[in-house]
């Protein structure tokens, strides 16, 4: 009862951060352009597993945004410029990784069919994560939530919730957005064009990667 009470009081700011949550999922960046080009690679559930990846990457910045670590982490200078080099080289290295590979043809049969070499589940779980934890914007945008819905008021409980729906706008979203990806319908139809895509996308996460340095 006391949870629900809490809810009931905040009911507002669950409706506008539910809101800006998803706007948030669904804006295009360095995340859809990762999970599109895994699941182009790799297949369905690579882009599942990246889905799980970003989602803990959102895990972790809710952990210092509850903790009152990302007040430290944005007034240092040092901190904030690690985090924004690491994110760049992180992003443009993975668009590197789509010029480097070889495409090959495999058969339209397979919902999982490949482009090129397969994405581990391993590695397909980190990229996700890393291209979430060490996105600046991310850090922003939890820092923006959380410095204008969150006081010394606002109840962990609450601050937890606030972290739940976000945690969920992005596994929802991105793990629909593999589903897609991966119909049989649209699958069929770019199948020929897959090493362009994957190229193209590639280029978008350098270009990611590049826009973070002007942060």
């Amino acid at each position: 009862m006391e949870l629900l009470s809490v809810i009931h009081a905040h009911q507002t700011q669950l409706i506008s951060l539910s809101f800006i949550a998803i706007m948030m999922a669904l804006s295009p960046g360095a995340d859809f352009a990762l999970v599109t080009r895994n699941n182009f690679r790799s297949g369905r559930q690579t882009g599942i597993l990246t889905s799980m990846g970003i989602t803990v990457g959102c895990l972790f910045h809710l952990a210092y945004c509850v903790t009152g670590l990302v007040f430290v982490i944005n007034n240092s200078a040092l901190a904030s410029s690690v985090i924004k080099y690491l994110g760049a080289a992180y992003l443009i290295y993975l668009g590197y990784q789509s010029f480097r590979t070889k495409p090959e043809t495999s058969p339209l049969d397979n919902p999982n069919n490949t482009l090129s070499r397969p994405i581990s589940a391993t590695n397909a779980f980190i990229s996700g994560l890393m291209s979430n934890v060490l996105n600046p914007k991310t850090s922003l945008f939890f820092l923006g939530i959380f410095s204008q819905l969150v006081t010394t008021a606002t109840p962990i409980s609450m601050q937890l919730i606030y972290g739940l729906i976000i945690l969920l706008a992005h596994l929802i979203w991105f793990s629909c957005l593999s589903l897609l990806l991966t119909s049989e319908g649209l699958r069929t139809k770019l199948e020929d064009q897959k090493p362009l895509i994957d190229r193209g996308l590639g280029a978008v996460l350098i270009v990611f990667g590049l826009n973070v340095l002007w942060l």
